[in-house]
């Protein structure tokens, strides 16, 4: 039998930490779910896609990233359905940001108006069961993708512990859906030059921590902890695998 050598991650955090240009060194062609209208700040060579009324653009070698503006659930919907077929030239799919895409499922579900108890029950069904859908494109039949990647915002339980912010019990259910749920934040340290600003180093935990909901099930490849100078999800696949988008094959 032959596996698709593949990684699917959940990436949240405080606003400003670098979530979406982490994102964003997801294997090429890569598809950019844009929910929150930041790709055009984005080191990307981009190119537009409307997926309701147009087929995926073709891998000419001239864009790396194809950016789709959701302003609307059912554009969501229309992109797994060209996913779902095969019909694509993508390796990666990055979603930016999943908080917000629930926003726009809630929105598809009960409009502007206050949500109904009856309501979060499908919530829920279409919040989970587009993250399933999503992740499953890895074990595609044909076309199996090699990264997906989800940004999501960061809230705090009741316990001050920082986890994935998701409404309902879709923020309980998200890490355990994915190879690696990271927590990425930045650290400040004290210059050791008094007259300049102190030292910000990104990192992004994936240990188990009392600090913030983080885990991993790649076997321990990448350590609990991966530090600035290895925020590169490409270089994080080659670490866990040896190469990107290869496969294995099993008795």
């Amino acid at each position: 039998m032959t596996l698709h050598q593949s990684l699917t991650m959940v990436i949240y955090g405080q606003s400003k930490t670098g979530k979406s240009t982490l994102s964003v060194t997801a294997p090429a062609p890569r598809l950019l779910l844009d929910v929150e209208g930041g790709a055009r700040f984005l080191p990307i060579k981009p190119v537009a896609w409307d997926p309701t009324t147009q087929a995926p653009p073709e891998d000419t070698g001239t864009w790396d990233t194809c950016v789709v503006t959701m302003t609307q659930f059912g554009t969501l919907q229309k992109v797994y359905e060209w996913l779902q077929s095969g019909n694509h030239p993508f390796k990666s799919v990055v979603i930016d940001s999943v908080t917000e895409a629930q926003v726009k499922i809630v929105d598809s579900v009960a409009g502007r108006s206050q949500v109904k108890m009856q309501d979060w029950g499908e919530i829920l069904r279409s919040t989970t069961g587009l993250l399933r859908d999503l992740r499953d494109l890895t074990m595609h039949p044909t076309n199996p993708l090699t990264s997906v990647i989800l940004i999501a915002m960061e809230s705090e339980d009741q316990n001050g512990k920082k986890r994935p912010w998701l409404q309902g019990k879709s923020g309980v259910t998200l890490p355990y859906l994915f190879d690696i749920t990271g927590h990425l934040r930045v650290d400040e340290y004290p210059n050791a030059d008094p007259t300049q600003p102190n030292t910000r180093v990104r990192r992004l935990v994936i240990g188990p921590n009392e600090d913030a909901v983080a885990g991993e099930r790649v076997g321990g490849r990448l350590g609990e902890v991966v530090e600035e100078g290895d925020l590169n999800i490409t270089k994080m696949i080659e670490r866990i695998y040896g190469t990107v988008g290869a496969t294995t094959t099993t008795e």
